[in-house]
């Protein structure tokens, strides 16, 4: 049972059609709405209509041009998702570097080094699981040298039978990594020293960030729309920065957007010299769908002259 009978495509494209899509090219209407469901392109047209109760169109709105949203805000989470993945690389080095310089390799194990003794243990217990099915060669190595190795909370010490930060933190997501720098005592320097590192004068402000971003790596894991959409983990605001910037406050509904998280994660790019690569692709990108509303995803009509988004057309082409 359902409360809405289930629509053939074809019975889909003819309601499109009834409230006032132009579909010029049926085939075309089926072949996506074969294979991108009906329901998940629903949300790139609800700016396309002039009645939401009756969910019909305004004039003059094409079936492509839905198509042509969903295929930007694809491109467009590709381009974020390789960005991510820098500033995961970067934050797992970091974390591993400070940390083990002061506190050695198996700093992890420790709680006194907690700001949180019980998340501390949930964090390394799962830390540890994943290590233990692994299939990364690394971690499958290891288990075949060390067969006997228990996991510290069982032993209740530490030993040279426990892999190094460098070893485990390898197999920790970018959400895990988020967690255990969060979770790490205020009162160590090592923590605010990778804060620094990263451009930002305050722990809490990255971990806030860090936490913003690990929510947008998950939007765009599980393949969800950035497309007008509200963000619900926003990055804090942030006293002084060591980077260009905003050249004035964002108002509420402008943080809310993903623009603002977007270019929160630009700003954590240029701290590990990866900005200019980001900027060209999302430039590029971004001129290819020129015509395409922008705010929708909250970019300002001005968003060129930010510092942190200015970039010179020599800097742009070469």
């Amino acid at each position: 049972m359902s409360n809405k009978p289930s629509r053939t495509v074809e019975e889909q494209v003819a309601l499109l059609k009834d409230r006032g899509l132009i579909i010029k090219d049926q085939c075309l209407a089926t072949e996506w709405l074969q294979k991108v469901s009906y329901y998940r392109l629903k949300g790139y047209w609800w700016g396309m209509q002039d009645d939401t109760t009756n969910h019909h169109f305004a004039a003059g709105w094409h079936f492509e041009d839905i198509i042509e949203r969903y295929c930007f805000d694809k491109e467009l989470k590709i381009i974020l998702f390789h960005a991510i993945e820098t500033i995961e690389i970067a934050l797992r080095a970091k974390l591993i570097y400070h940390m083990s310089q002061t506190y050695g390799g198996l700093w992890y194990l420790d709680p006194t080094l907690a700001a949180d003794a019980n998340l501390h243990q949930q964090l390394l217990l799962h830390l540890q699981n994943e290590f233990a099915k692994s299939s990364e060669i690394f971690a499958k190595d290891y288990r075949r040298k060390h067969p006997n190795r228990l996991t510290s909370n069982q032993r209740g010490y530490q030993s040279d039978e426990d892999p190094d930060a460098w070893i485990i933190l390898e197999v920790a997501t970018f959400g895990e990594l988020s967690k255990i720098y969060k979770n790490i005592s205020h009162q160590l320097p090592a923590k605010s020293a990778i804060a620094k590192e990263f451009g930002l004068n305050l722990h809490n402000e990255l971990s806030s960030w860090l936490e913003a971003i690990a929510y947008l790596r998950n939007i765009i894991a599980h393949h969800s729309r950035l497309w007008s959409r509200n963000i619900v983990k926003r990055p804090a605001l942030i006293s002084n920065t060591h980077r260009p910037w905003f050249d004035k406050p964002l108002s509420e509904i402008e943080k809310k957007r993903p623009f603002y998280l977007i270019s929160s994660l630009l700003y954590l790019c240029d701290a590990v010299g990866e900005g200019l690569c980001l900027r060209k692709k999302i430039y590029c990108l971004l001129h290819r769908y020129r015509h395409l509303p922008l705010h929708c995803i909250g970019f300002l009509p001005n968003w060129k002259k930010h510092p942190i988004w200015h970039i010179s057309i020599f800097k742009l082409l070469f």
